[in-house]
């Protein structure tokens, strides 16, 4: 099992610590840096910069948000990327969420299932070179009636074919994900539910006549080092309840749908009530001490390599660390820990 490292969001006081972390992990032997945006920084840009940083290192987006760019221009930034960086980018896509999608982006946030298949399979086109021609639902290449003609994509990438992952929550968008892209990018990944995720990702797999063998399966888990669980837990609880109470409406919250698929529907309906009514240290302290404890890694070494060694055995080839703590030598201790860990459960 490989490790990767979660830069999350650029522009939050951190940057001089972030390429240090990212330096950091290339000179560990990190296998992925990932970057991510929302509606502040861009993960293209970032990407760039901490690729110009690092050495070895790959570097990938999680992600490159689906309604904030046409696929063409999304072929191009991961053409130039993979260019340079000398061949070490990972394509990370998602769909985002009805707000975002449709409040930051003006892009109506219908079948997204349909929009992401078309979406991959025009950057294909793009990415192999072949002069663009697509006609669906949502994309039409060249237009009709108007002067555009075929183009194909003048940079040519380092690799003929850069590794495309999809970040996934739903068993359907996991269907698909297995069956058009090459990896998966999840979030709140318990090795004790791991079927949630895996059997439809196999389903899809399957449609496409693959299996999990090849297939990279990346989840991001929170990474609390030190020796009282409870208070790595605590450290956590902000960021779970932000994503299970207050990411996407009331009624299109995927990460709150997963929680109740994990068996956690009060808690699931306690933590956004608190959460949308601006109650955040309410929702914080509803979200349960197992949840957290059962989709991080949360301990010291010895303990953490055991969740390790249950995440190795659950199917997750590259396990993408997100380390908790604000300052440099927390971050910093916590990436060699991770590595530490993976050592002692015999997984390097």
């Amino acid at each position: 099992m490989r490790l990767g490292i979660n830069l999350g969001y650029w522009g939050l006081g951190m940057d001089a610590d972030n390429i240090a972390v990212a330096q950091e992990a290339d000179r560990l032997g990190y296998s992925v840096c990932w970057a991510a945006e929302a509606y502040g920084s861009d993960a293209a840009t970032v990407l760039s910069f901490v690729a110009a940083k690092t050495e070895r290192i790959d570097v990938g987006s999680a992600i490159f948000q689906i309604p904030a760019r046409t696929p063409a221009m999304t072929a191009m930034t991961a053409a130039t990327l993979d260019t340079l960086s000398g061949g070490r980018f990972r394509l990370g896509l998602g769909v985002s969420g009805p707000q975002v999608s449709e409040g930051w982006y003006g892009v109506k946030f219908d079948k997204p299932l349909a929009r992401t298949r078309e979406y991959v399979e025009i950057i294909r086109k793009a990415m192999s070179r072949e002069r663009l021609v697509h006609e669906g639902e949502h994309w039409t290449l060249p237009l009709p009636g108007g002067p555009g003609k075929p183009i194909k994509l003048t940079v040519h990438p380092v690799r003929e074919q850069i590794p495309l992952y999809i970040a996934a929550i739903g068993p359907k968008n996991l269907e698909l994900t297995g069956e058009i892209a090459d990896g998966w990018l999840g979030i709140f990944f318990s090795p004790e539910h791991s079927a949630l995720s895996l059997d439809p990702l196999k389903a899809g797999l399957a449609k496409a006549g693959k299996s999990l063998d090849g297939f990279d399966v990346c989840p991001t888990v929170n990474l609390a080092v030190g020796e009282d669980i409870k208070a790595g837990v605590d450290a956590l609880r902000s960021y779970a309840a932000l994503y299970i109470g207050g990411m996407g409406s009331k009624e299109k919250n995927f990460y709150n749908q997963l929680t109740r698929r994990m068996g956690y529907e009060q808690a699931a309906d306690e933590i956004q009530e608190k959460y949308l009514a601006k109650d955040y240290a309410g929702a914080a302290a509803a979200v349960p001490h197992d949840l957290i404890d059962a989709t991080s890694l949360i301990g010291d070494t010895a303990r953490i390599a055991d969740r390790m060694q249950a995440y190795a055995d659950a199917g997750v080839s590259t396990l993408t660390l997100a380390p908790s703590g604000f300052t440099l030598d927390e971050r910093i201790t916590a990436l060699r820990t991770g590595v530490e860990a993976l050592e002692r459960a015999g997984l390097a």
